[in-house]
């Protein structure tokens, strides 16, 4: 690895992507061999399991950083807006959730100084808004990274390199998940060519492997046009036509409709008087804000709960399955291909037909796998069985919540080809961006007014909505102890006595104004301090770019004692 290395880490689930990058980071010895780190070296690493000490969330993400230290540090502001939004840095880490003490350690992890950044799975936990935050961040970092992901949407906005953990070796390839996807292609091309004309095709690529390089330089475009070459008579991924016409005339007209309904979560509304109908082959993308109601919306549509006004109804061919997060428990003595087979031992998807044994090894379960207790399995392993038992019994509506946790990049390729020759309608709600995207025709959002929206421009449109509506983006506030629990990805401060609706909103607004002149400042000092590198031999130049500096090093100043007395506002009791 170089300075500046972008790489993705990808393989099957238990193939040791966690085990190479802390060999890596040195914490995990090698059994031979060796790992040479630079002199000085600084490695962040996020695991995937890590402990928390006994003190406030701002102790722990801060450490010892004084509040005017990182209100005026720019990667604090903006990493504390973008994981932390609204919180209580006073409230107690032992207070928080699994999925919010995993985001204070990376919020801790981004604000650090380090050379290399190694982050294993770093999207579970965050919703798309915080996955694109996250994106957009690294992307502007300098330091070197290694992330480990299924999240193919992330790959390809992150990194530039990828790593292919696979029987026990490690395939590299440049570029990231969707120039690997093309890249691997063309090597499955040339295996398969080899098979045929062996002793020729060896003895061009080892000339091709030993030219200099201007030969070499252009590798990169003949495996794209081979791989463009390979696809090129490809059908698209699903025909919209012909599914929605076969779902159709197995489900009939009347799918699902809402009439009116009203949807609360305790006394608070979700969906106000919501009217809606899901069609036959409807293939729709459910996307909102933490707490706006996507799960609650699909136990109304399963008919798992009884929605608090207006009515839902089914039509009379509806056979409906839903998979919620929560995982059903099968006995743990019985077997994989047991369970499978309980449901069904065949099952038709397309014009094919697939024995359980088969969607077993589609889904992970190779050879002795499918016979090994259901008590010995992962977590990850008891939901792909979960999932394979749901689609077994073929069902002809599916409500999926977050079918992708704890499934690998090559579990989810099957599972998306399985969902393109089904026909039948599908609601998804999931933060997988890429398998959203690919799954599903149309996206749908809770943006927390009570209402369902229809956005054309799918997650493009819903970041963008968000973005503009300047929800989700304040830094965290130093609010009394214990005032409330702290909500995962929480869109508002914590109220402060005294103070109006308006007068906060207003304090609120003069942050962020103040925050963005401090960045654009702290962007000018960067820029003056590179151009007084260059101008060293010219006297006069420096002098001008010295006094510039100086004004910007004054008005940051001023700023910052404005930006506190704004935030006293709000923490002032």
């Amino acid at each position: 690895m170089d300075e500046g290395d972008r790489i993705g880490v990808v393989g099957r689930n238990g193939g040791g992507k966690s085990t190479l990058v802390s060999v890596i980071a040195a914490l995990t010895a090698p059994d031979s061999g060796r790992v040479i780190h630079g002199r000085g070296l600084r490695v962040g690493y996020l695991h995937q399991r890590d402990s928390y000490p006994d003190c406030t969330v701002g102790e722990y993400v801060l450490g010892d950083l004084a509040e005017h230290e990182w209100a005026g540090n720019p990667r604090a502001r903006d990493v504390l807006r973008g994981l932390l939004s609204g919180w209580d840095l006073r409230g107690a880490m032992a207070n928080l959730s699994g999925g919010e003490r995993r985001r204070a350690t990376l919020a801790r992890l981004l604000i650090e100084t380090h050379d290399l950044i190694i982050l294993d799975e770093p999207t579970n936990h965050l919703d798309i808004e915080g996955i694109a935050w996250l994106a957009g961040h690294m992307k502007q970092r300098r330091e070197a990274l290694v992330v480990v992901t299924h999240d193919r949407w992330f790959l390809d906005a992150v990194t530039t390199r990828t790593w292919e953990v696979v029987g026990g070796r490690v395939e590299q390839y440049e570029g990231g998940y969707a120039a690997y996807v093309l890249a691997k292609a063309e090597r499955e091309r040339l295996a398969a060519a080899a098979e045929e004309r062996r002793q020729n095709l060896m003895r061009k690529e080892l000339a091709w492997l030993s030219r200099g390089a201007r030969a070499r330089s252009t590798k990169a475009k003949f495996r794209v046009d081979a791989a463009k070459a390979l696809i090129a008579d490809e059908p698209p991924a699903r025909d919209t036509v012909e599914l929605v016409r076969f779902a159709s005339s197995r489900l009939g007209k009347t799918v699902i409709d809402t009439l009116d309904m009203t949807l609360t979560a305790g006394d608070e509304p979700l969906l106000d008087r919501l009217t809606w109908q899901l069609g036959p082959g409807d293939r729709i993308g459910l996307v909102g804000v933490n707490g706006s109601g996507k799960t609650t919306l699909l136990r109304a549509l399963a008919g798992e709960r009884a929605p608090d006004g207006g009515s839902v109804r089914h039509g009379k061919t509806v056979k409906l399955a839903h998979l919620s997060q929560a995982l059903i428990e099968l006995g743990a003595d019985r077997r994989p291909l047991e369970a499978v087979e309980e449901i069904r031992k065949y099952v038709t998807i397309g014009k094919k037909e697939f024995s359980a044994s088969q969607m077993l090894e589609r889904f992970g379960f190779r050879g002795e796998r499918q016979w090994t207790p259901i008590g010995d399995l992962s977590g990850g392993e008891r939901r792909r069985l979960q999932l394979l038992r749901l689609l077994m019994d073929e069902p002809n509506v599916i409500l999926l919540d977050e079918p992708t946790n704890d499934l690998d990049i090559e579990t989810l390729t099957e599972l998306e080809d399985l969902l393109d020759g089904w026909p039948g309608s599908l609601v998804l709600v999931s933060h997988d961006r890429y398998f959203l995207e690919r799954v599903t025709d149309r996206v749908l959002a809770l943006m927390g007014d009570r209402k369902l929206a229809f956005l054309p421009g799918g997650i493009d449109e819903y970041l963008a909505r968000r973005e503009a509506a300047a929800d989700g983006g304040e830094v965290p506030v130093h609010g009394p102890a214990g005032e409330r629990r702290l909500g995962e990805g929480a869109a508002a401060s914590v109220p402060a006595p005294g103070l109006s609706a308006a007068e906060r909103r207003a304090a609120q607004k003069e942050l962020q104004r103040i925050e963005r002149r401090i960045d654009r400042i702290s962007a000018r000092e960067a820029e003056l301090h590179d151009l007084m590198a260059r101008a060293a031999d010219d006297y006069a130049r420096l002098a001008e770019l010295d006094a510039e500096l100086k004004k910007l090093e004054a008005e940051k100043g001023e700023l910052e004692e404005a930006w506190l007395m704004e935030a006293e506002k709000l923490t002032d009791t």
